[in-house]
């Protein structure tokens, strides 16, 4: 099976020895997501509810470049650093996962990279 490295500049690029995702089959394993605008290099301005969109719209974008779609996600993990957002980042994630979403894990961490409250992926197929 071919192992292909995905990157799009749609989404931010890869911080470290990481793809933004590896395609092999018809399957798509997406790295993390956190809130850095892709445009500017920087995070987001505003809290949480800014955060939680621009992980899922980078996320979106790397899945788009590897012939997926969020619709197409099997599985997505978040990771926040406070649980107590997790009312609000379900909320904005229920509107990009509206029919048939995927399964899903969401846990508490103690920090994410570069002080990121969300961070997010996803593995995908590509019908």
């Amino acid at each position: 099976m071919d192992r292909v490295i995905i990157s799009s500049d749609s989404a931010p690029a890869a911080a470290g020895p990481y793809s933004q995702a590896v395609k092999t089959g018809n399957l798509v394993f997406c790295s993390g997501q956190i809130p850095i605008d892709p445009a500017t290099g920087k995070f987001v301005e505003g809290g949480i509810e800014a955060q939680t969109t621009q992980c899922l719209e980078n996320l979106k974008a790397v899945l788009l470049e590897a012939g997926s779609a969020l619709e197409q996600a099997v599985k997505v993990k978040i990771y926040l650093t406070d649980m107590g957002d997790f009312a609000t980042v379900n909320g904005i994630y229920a509107g990009y996962f509206t029919d048939e979403p995927p399964a899903r894990l969401c846990v508490e961490v103690s920090a994410l990279p570069l002080g990121a409250k969300v961070e997010i992926e996803a593995i995908s197929i590509i019908a």
